[in-house]
């Protein structure tokens, strides 16, 4: 028997990101088209071709938790836990009478611990090879620790995992979220990502790739979405959390609603490790996916917030999907990158990029496309790519795109509370 699937609503949210250590602080970066690059603070970057990166600013691990109990998480998992706290304060999701065993944790990140891994490898490598490791290495390494560490905090024993899928992978987490809640899997779910890895490691691995902007004259401009002189993506650290709720639980507990979840898509590229392909053919057949999902048509949209990484080919196979699913609708909307001003969060990435679609419907405001300097001639100037400041309109709906490196495409709709 087929049963009518259930709304699903927004009622928290938490951030912690090179903007700003939380909700609000955050969206004042965006809407003032702030840059939060710099150059790097937490290692030496003299070697190292790109030497800056939007890291997260005046965040001290002992301010949130004991010494002790700092030791024993990596720093994705630490970021993880302060913005989930925020969007579980926010929910109102430890007032009585909710029921614990009915609320889950599905937490994306696209690498996890590698500042744990790097730091347990140095540790050997400078000893006489004899095996000391820590006995928190794997515990704090592993992806999925971040959900469990959540959900032993507050005691949520409804679904628990991880999802993992590159850039894409807190995207999924939403989507996942999505799906449990609408088949009446849980009552509410913390879904979102975190990412740290600001590290040599990133740095030196995707310098490799030739992934990463090497404007080290001038690390504020560095990320330049769809400017002729893009050169690739800044890298970026932070973290996302959403409550999703089912609505009639949300109502009878009398949750304030933010936005309401209208559908999400998954697509695979198939085409090429890293490389996007290049008449955006995941892209495409992802945002159809969503719209579908949500029984939408593409007027409906008001606002895309585009994966957008700065990166020569990336932004172009985007924006050829983009006109291609939406034809004449596409001149009508605004589309913005804010990682302009984030960076790339990778697996966090699309948590705080909804957060931001959210806001958007929220606030009625578009963040901008901040450091475009030149126009490139393969993007039709008739688009509005929200350049230099900040836009009013009405926003009812709101599209989020992520992409993952392996063809993972995800893409999530959210709209303005109704009833």
């Amino acid at each position: 028997m087929n049963l009518p699937l259930k709304r699903v609503v927004v009622t928290g949210l938490g951030a912690l990101t090179p903007l700003g250590n939380d909700i609000p602080q955050f969206w004042e970066g965006l809407v003032n088209g702030v840059s939060g690059a710099d150059f790097i603070k937490q290692f030496d970057y003299s070697k190292f071709k790109t030497k800056f990166a939007c890291e997260v600013k005046n965040f001290n691990p002992e301010d949130y938790f004991g010494r002790k109990e700092a030791r024993k998480l990596d720093r994705f998992s630490q970021l993880a836990l302060v913005a989930v706290d925020e969007a579980v304060k926010s929910a109102g999701l430890m007032d009585e009478g909710i029921n614990h065993n009915r609320v889950g944790v599905i937490w994306g990140s696209g690498i996890g611990g590698m500042i744990t891994f790097i730091e347990e490898m140095k540790n050997y490598n400078s000893g006489d090879g004899t095996p000391r490791f820590s006995p928190f290495f794997i515990p704090k390494l592993i992806l999925d620790i971040a959900a469990g560490h959540i959900s032993m905090k507050y005691g949520f024993r409804g679904p628990n995992f991880a999802t993992v899928s590159a850039c894409a992978s807190s995207t999924n987490a939403i989507i996942d979220a999505f799906t449990y809640l609408r088949i009446g899997r849980a009552d509410a779910i913390i879904c979102g990502g975190s990412e740290a890895v600001v590290t040599e490691a990133g740095i030196g691995g995707f310098n490799a790739m030739k992934a990463l902007s090497e404007r080290n004259d001038d690390p504020l401009t560095a990320s330049r979405p769809f400017d002729l002189n893009r050169d690739g993506f800044v890298l970026g650290e932070g973290a996302g959390a959403i409550v999703l709720e089912e609505y009639e639980h949300a109502k009878r507990r009398g949750a304030h609603i933010i936005a309401e979840i209208a559908g999400g898509g998954l697509s695979a590229d198939a085409y090429h490790l890293t490389a996007p392909h290049p008449e955006g053919l995941g892209a495409f057949n992802v945002m159809n996916s969503a719209l579908e999902d949500a029984g939408m048509k593409p007027e409906d949209i008001d606002y895309i917030n585009v994966h957008g990484t700065s990166t020569p080919l990336g932004d172009i196979s985007e924006i050829t999907a983009i006109q291609r699913v939406f034809n004449q609708h596409a001149y009508q909307m605004n589309i913005s990158s804010t990682k302009s001003m984030t960076g790339h969060l990778l697996g966090a990435a699309g948590a705080i990029e909804a957060i931001t679609a959210i806001l958007s419907t929220v606030h009625d405001i578009v963040p901008p496309t901040i450091n475009h300097f030149t126009d490139d001639p393969a993007f039709d100037p008739r688009l509005n790519f929200t350049f230099h400041k900040a836009q009013k309109r009405i926003v009812n709906v709101a599209l989020s795109n992520t992409f993952g490196f392996g063809g993972h495409n995800a893409s999530v709709i959210f709209k303005k509370p109704t009833d």
